[in-house]
């Protein structure tokens, strides 16, 4: 299992742990993307009906944490992330629009083709998620 995500997600998630209150934020998503089994991460609320790679709106920590939006390539078992926010604070809000959503499905569609991604992978501790531009890793 790989996990890939768009420039945007990685822009908003360097954001997010920046501050204080959501430092948290990055164990969280540890805890939910590289403990479990390929298969696990298929389950939330799919926002592309029973599309066969699904687009996934996921809660973290409850109902109060986060939401992930990823998006799933079953026969390879990529997952993309295009999405976070915390549901709280100065940066938390209840959820995204449609068109958001809509936009960001097409925006990774467009990045899985063109390449225009970021590997996502832990630190040698698996304390710390890295990103490794994936036009660096291919050269």
């Amino acid at each position: 299992m790989k996990v890939f995500c768009i420039p945007e997600f990685r822009e908003e998630f360097n954001k997010i742990i920046s501050k204080k209150k959501y430092k948290h934020i990055q164990d969280d998503l540890i805890k939910y993307l590289f403990n479990k089994q390929f298969h696990e991460l298929q389950q939330g609320t799919r926002l592309n009906g029973s599309s066969t790679n699904p687009y996934i709106k996921k809660r973290i920590d409850g109902s109060g944490g986060s939401r992930l939006y990823y998006y799933l390539i079953i026969n390879k078992e990529n997952i993309y992330l295009m999405f976070l926010h915390p549901k709280t604070g100065s940066m938390g809000s209840s959820n995204i629009k449609d068109q958001d959503k809509a936009r960001l499905y097409k925006e990774v569609l467009k990045c899985i083709k063109s390449n225009d991604l970021y590997l996502v992978e832990l630190n040698k501790e698996s304390t710390q998620i890295e990103f490794k531009k994936l036009e660096t890793i291919l050269t």
